[in-house]
């Protein structure tokens, strides 16, 4: 009797002790290592029988669910609930799908390298970041914190691809729509007829910035609880992270444009009824947007940047996401991104980073055919806005200027 306790003893610690070092060598040396090793784009098969023909096939796990099923047998209840991307009630789209093979386009094949001048552009913006957040001289809020001290709520823009090991940091005003789309994709967390959604074009604009779509740092809180912070040091040290910038002043004026003069009621109630009522001398503005179009009452472009530079203002509530600043949206000083886009150069850049993550070959960056804000126009749009509030708007938005490489408008501060 005494010899068959000790027995059960000793598997009892052999098991846990096989545990312990599974654990220690899944986190020193990563599991999504392994995982990311894997081929993102396998090439040509042979088509699959009909789904009712089709034999039972043992799906290959991924490194997310693998750690959710280690993670999730040690969390509290109610800590452990899925990620509000597979709750979307859509007449397309399933809890759960079998990963399948989907036929290209075309099979494409790299024989030549990237071009050296594409590589030293990268390598360039990322050592201008590094500089940045070195030099002292260059002050903004946040700037020298750790990583750890970053509020959960501001890690919202940190978009997870677990299945090809992708972190995008999404800046609105800046090509997101379609990077999004790139994502939805590439996650394939939109199901069509059963299948993942492969033309990002075909995404609607409402479920392209739908939250339960991206699976973002913010969530790791639900899904991983305590575990959260650390989950999220491991896929930035594993993972490929990008982001996409533009010239911060053309920004704002993007901005402008799309929220205040386009017709958009949220955005109305929010913010145009405060500069009406704080710089355009009308205490009682129209209660609607509609109403406000029909008398041609909107805030100018010069109340908009009365607003920003008010005090009052960061005293209220944060920047909305379409003018908050780039540093305060992605943490550059804190992340190290191993791909910084411009959208001055947005399609030579998104075709270099797609064929950089290997899935060139999986999805295509959407072209846009809508009229873009030019950088041209910025002369222009600034000549109502008094110099010394131009020159309060850069010191406001300097420190993005700086890190990304766009020059100082020395036309529009010096006029």
């Amino acid at each position: 009797m005494g010899t068959s306790r000790m027995f059960r003893i000793f598997v009892v610690l052999g098991s846990a002790f096989m545990i312990l070092l599974i654990i220690i060598y899944w986190d020193d040396v990563g599991a999504s290592n392994l995982y990311l090793h894997i081929p993102v784009s396998p090439g040509p098969k042979v088509p699959h029988p009909p789904p009712q023909l089709r034999p039972h096939t043992t799906r290959t796990p991924s490194f997310l669910s693998d750690i959710d099923a280690f993670v999730n047998q040690f969390l509290e209840p109610g800590t452990g609930e899925p990620t509000d991307t597979m709750q979307v009630d859509l007449s397309n789209q399933s809890e759960k799908s079998e990963e399948r093979y989907i036929p290209r386009r075309e099979w494409k094949i790299h024989l030549t390298p990237v071009a050296a001048e594409l590589r030293e552009r990268q390598e360039k913006r990322r050592r201008l970041l590094q500089e940045v957040c070195a030099n002292d001289s260059v002050v903004f809020p946040g700037k020298n914190r750790s990583f750890d001290d970053i509020p959960n709520k501001e890690l919202d823009h940190l978009i997870v691809d677990d299945r090809h090991g992708i972190i995008y940091c999404y800046v609105p005003k800046v090509a997101c729509s379609n990077w999004k789309r790139i994502m939805i994709v590439l996650s394939e967390s939109l199901q069509q007829e059963g299948a993942p959604q492969r033309d990002p074009l075909a995404i609607p604009r409402d479920l392209v910035h739908n939250s339960s779509m991206h699976f973002t740092f913010n969530k790791f809180w639900k899904r991983y609880g305590k575990f959260a912070k650390h989950l999220m040091k491991v896929k930035l040290k594993k993972y490929t992270k990008f982001l996409f910038v533009r010239d911060p002043f053309v920004r704002l004026i993007s901005a402008y444009r799309n929220k205040f003069e386009m017709r958009n009621e949220d955005f109305y109630r929010r913010f145009a009824q405060v500069m009406l009522r704080r710089y355009a001398n009308q205490p009682t503005p129209p209660a609607s947007v509609d109403k406000a179009f029909t008398l041609g009452v909107h805030p100018s472009f010069s109340h908009f940047i009365q607003y920003l530079l008010d005090p009052q203002t960061e005293k209220d509530m944060p920047f909305n996401e379409h003018w908050r600043q780039v540093y305060g949206l992605c943490h550059p000083c804190q992340i190290q991104y191993d791909f910084v886009g411009h959208l001055e150069t947005v399609e030579e850049d998104a075709e270099h980073l797609l064929r950089l993550l290997r899935v060139d070959n999986v999805v295509e960056f959407p072209t846009s055919q809508r009229n873009l804000t030019a950088s041209t126009w910025e002369t222009n749009w600034f000549s109502k806005v008094p110099v010394e509030a131009r020159r309060e708007l850069y010191k406001l938005y300097e420190p993005d200027f700086r890190l990304f490489g766009y020059d100082r408008p020395e036309s529009i501060l010096n006029e």
